[in-house]
């Protein structure tokens, strides 16, 4: 029992070690070529905060085969060598609040400030933003945890009589379970109604600040996820069906050309006067819509280059190419096909798990359980893919979501062409949405995660604080992503074969 557990911390060592160096992968091969060797800081950043989100996904499936090594021991403190869950867990959100409310929103004051200005000066407008928000933060925080800071545990009191110990047992049986002639039923069952009451306790403020940053993380959670769900396989197998089914001609090649050039004069154009206004110091309400509304347009006029290259490969390999693109096609079919299975598969699991009482089955736990049979880790890495697929999919609905509404910034991943604002942006996003990600997984998969520190943290204190219980009581944020994810296949089924339309000119608001 030993030995597993030290392999156990060999392994999450090891571990932590590759997610750091796919983190730096990541940042060289999407970082933006503007911001080659500069802006060091916000890269360490990114590379701490997706170190972090994968980790922090990672933690789950880590701790229930912390759990499963001492699965023989009467209490987890009995089996030596454990990894200290509950103490981990508190570490790496603290550490995830810390980033996204203060360390990524400096970088990207810094980042984003004016290029004119002085280091000096991009720092004291940085740290003074920081500074105000996490005062603001900070006595929000304390006047909550002052007064509804507290958790409370429904429980029932019990009693009974003195009864003398059995002389022999062969009396007991599924009829008569309890010690007495005289009473057929326990003192557990027999309970009055008025023996139920409320025991209360005031929460850490460690459990309290991860609390009520996973109520933020869920509201983004049950939006982006519940579109992403859906959006992410649909997207890929609907990209299949809009696919160029034959190269154009060099005539139809030049006409498209032309179009998209004059539309990318427009936006220049529009640049320039927005540049112009944020020099003469006019940036208003307008001025930040029409920045968000030149960000879409330019997001879709890269889109319509990139469809318009497809179409007509060029060079020497030129059919090579074009036999490239009709595999990358057939690919996102594929990939589309799976992630269906797997989306249904997590909403099933939603619908008759935690929206049903009593739930019809444990699904996805018993499939889970079985795989460990199978294997040791083959149901822990099922289980972790599963989460990891819950955070990709968070993913997909933003970008989704920031392509159709106006009011939510754009800011793309793109392979070579990454801004480290953009980087910065959805570093924490994930790093938002991954403590409800957790929380999540941690309520769906209650039965395979039973008995382990994160059903602590997230199962039975986050559930019971005042005020936010009731959002879990009555599974608030499951009914809204299953909701979000049903519109989301209409959405597709009505719209999803079409091509997407080209936008006209873009205009300026006045």
């Amino acid at each position: 029992m030993g030995d597993f557990n030290v392999a156990l911390v060999i392994v999450a060592a090891v571990v932590s070690v590759l997610v750091l160096l796919v983190s730096v992968y990541l940042l060289v091969n999407y970082q933006h070529p503007d911001d080659a060797n500069q802006a060091y800081f916000p890269k360490l950043v990114v590379v701490l905060g997706i170190t972090v989100a994968v980790l922090s996904i990672l933690m789950l499936p880590a701790d229930v085969a912390n759990r499963q090594a001492c699965r023989r021991a009467i209490y987890s403190g009995a089996c030596s060598l454990t990894l200290p869950m509950k103490t981990l867990w508190l570490a790496v959100y603290i550490a995830d609040a810390v980033l996204v409310f203060l360390v990524i929103p400096f970088a990207m004051f810094y980042y984003e400030g004016d290029q004119d200005k002085s280091v000096g000066k991009r720092l004291t407008s940085a740290l003074l933003w920081v500074t105000v928000s996490a005062v603001v933060c900070g006595l929000i925080l304390g006047i909550l945890y002052g007064l509804v800071g507290k958790v409370d545990f429904t429980v029932r009191h019990l009693s009974s009589a003195v009864e003398a110990f059995p002389n022999s047992f062969t009396s007991f049986s599924s009829g008569q379970p309890c010690i007495g002639a005289s009473a057929r039923q326990c003192s557990a069952y027999t309970a009055p109604a008025n023996s139920q009451t409320t025991w209360t306790m005031r929460a850490t403020f460690p459990e309290y600040v991860v609390a009520l940053a996973t109520i933020v993380g869920s509201v983004l959670f049950t939006i982006f996820g519940g579109v992403g769900i859906a959006c992410l396989p649909l997207g890929l197998i609907f990209s299949f069906v809009r696919r160029p089914k034959a190269v154009i001609t060099r005539s139809q090649y030049i006409k498209e050309a032309t179009e998209l050039g004059k539309k990318a004069k427009e936006l220049k154009k529009a640049a320039e006067a927005l540049h112009q206004e944020e020099r003469s110091g006019k940036k208003g309400r307008k001025w930040r819509k029409n920045v968000k509304a030149l960000g879409k347009e330019l997001v879709l006029l890269e889109d319509d280059m990139k469809a318009l290259e497809e179409m007509y490969p060029q060079g020497e390999q030129a059919e090579a190419t074009w036999a490239l693109t009709v595999l990358g096609y057939i690919g996102k079919l594929l990939f589309g096909a799976v992630g269906l299975i797997i989306s249904i598969a997590w909403v099933a699991h939603i619908v008759i798990y935690l929206l049903i009482d009593p739930p019809l089955s444990s699904f996805l736990n018993e499939i889970f359980i079985k795989l460990d049979g199978v294997w040791g880790l083959l149901g822990t890495a099922a289980f972790a893919f599963f989460c990891f697929y819950l955070l990709i999919a968070v993913i997909a609905g933003e970008m989704m979501l920031g392509l159709k509404l106006v009011f939510i910034t754009i800011h793309p991943m793109k392979w070579g062409g990454t801004l480290m604002n953009s980087f910065l942006f959805n570093v924490g996003l994930i790093l938002l949405c991954s403590i409800s990600v957790i929380q999540f997984c941690a309520t769906a998969f209650a039965y395979y995660a039973q008995a382990t520190a994160a059903q602590e943290i997230f199962g039975h204190t986050l559930q019971s604080l005042r005020g936010i219980k009731y959002l879990y009581k009555y599974n608030v944020f499951q009914y809204g992503f299953v909701a979000l994810a049903i519109l989301t296949l209409f959405y597709y089924a009505i719209f999803g074969w079409r091509k997407r339309k080209p936008t006209g000119r873009f205009q300026l608001s006045n």
